[in-house]
């Protein structure tokens, strides 16, 4: 018997309407959305603050002529938000895909790149979504361990498999890590692997990490996935994009408009275009986050937490005599909400979102009521 959310029991018999893949599957777990009053969510790396202002008025502009524009299709091909994104990352609209969200745009990559005969490579400890799409996509899978010191190491992808693989995926930072790896490391990678398509997941390379979108026009088999998500404060929105040379492009496109072809409503379209046109906010609230990281992680040092090196809007801390799951459940008592993976290698740390200043001191004085 299989027991769901809502207390859902689900019986073998029932399961019998089920496709033989969806009984196996492992789903993806999303961070806890927790309904608890005053609290100080840490889960799930969302940005402390708000969008540009310029959103909201774009949200105002798509409100007040809704009796022309809601009946209607949107733009199935996004185009003003792909000039936008071109204009803002210094390509050429054809470099550019947009999706639902970064998660739907790594669906239809693994699905236009990676179903090959060959294995996908990926880091051992790196977004868990990579695994379920593996899965989903029936993919076999070789997950190259990271060092003991928790860093990418570009040469044990050439050494994995021979150096044949179906495709390679990063996320660089990594999560829930926050390390990062150097471009010149990615050049190497693109370079051992010219026959395989690499992709760059970048969903926290705004916070302190060098992008890979430099790296386009030279590289044929560079996928870079970014999203609006973090940086840009639109979580909410759901608007994640590729960058890559265009016969990438054209293969996402065509997976694209054979699952979904309206992805993009017109509130996301009209939010996320404002975003990407508003650069000096989008740059102000970055420095703000990574300030506040540097800060936190001092504070965290002086509590005897390790913190590794992080380019991420989080950090990921082990404490030096206490384990990782009681101080995320003491925490929890007092309305404070951070990540604990009950994996192994990684099992006693901890993944905290940076906050707001005040945040960051809320949950540095709850660890000290207790630590």
């Amino acid at each position: 018997m299989l027991r769901l959310k809502m207390s859902i029991e689900i019986t073998t018999q029932q399961k019998r309407f089920w496709s033989p893949l969806v009984r196996e599957l492992e789903p993806y777990v999303p961070g806890e959305q927790p309904k608890i009053q005053n609290l100080l969510k840490l889960n799930t790396n969302e940005n402390p603050y708000p969008p540009s202002p310029k959103v909201v008025e774009a949200v105002q502009a798509v409100i007040a002529n809704q009796a022309d524009v809601l009946k209607l299709y949107p733009d199935p091909d996004a185009s003003v938000l792909k000039q936008a994104i071109a204009k803002q990352q210094d390509v050429d609209v054809e470099n550019v895909f947009v999706g639902n969200g970064s998660d739907e745009v790594l669906a239809h990559i693994f699905k236009a790149f990676f179903v090959q005969d060959k294995p996908l490579l990926y880091p051992d400890i790196s977004y868990s979504f990579y695994p379920v799409y593996s899965q989903f996509f029936g993919l076999n899978t070789i997950e190259i361990p990271l060092t003991d010191t928790f860093e990418i190491d570009v040469e044990d992808y050439r050494q994995a498999n021979a150096g044949q693989n179906g495709g390679i995926i990063i996320t660089n930072p990594n999560a829930p890590t926050g390390r990062a790896i150097e471009i010149d490391q990615i050049k190497q990678l693109l370079s051992d692997h010219p026959d395989s398509v690499v992709v760059i997941d970048e969903a926290y390379v705004d916070f302190g990490a060098e992008s890979a979108v430099s790296l386009v026009a030279e590289f044929e088999n560079l996928v870079v996935c970014q999203t609006t998500s973090k940086s840009r404060s639109l979580a909410g929105l759901r608007v994640g994009y590729a960058i890559a040379q265009p016969h990438l492009i054209t293969a996402l496109e065509s997976v694209k408009n054979s699952f979904n072809s309206y992805p993009i409503d017109r509130f996301a379209l009209a939010c996320a275009v404002a975003s990407f046109e508003d650069q000096p906010y989008f740059e102000a609230q970055c420095e703000k986050v990574i300030a506040s990281r540097e800060q936190l992680i001092a504070e965290m040092k002086t509590l005897d937490f390790k913190v590794l090196p992080s380019k991420a809007n989080f950090i990921f801390a082990t404490h030096g005599t206490v384990s990782a799951a009681p101080i995320a459940q003491k925490l929890r008592e007092q309305g404070v909400i951070v990540r604990h993976f009950n994996r192994p290698r990684i099992d006693n740390y901890l993944r905290i979102t940076v906050g707001t200043d005040e945040q960051n001191q809320r949950l540095v004085d709850s660890l000290k009521t207790f630590l």
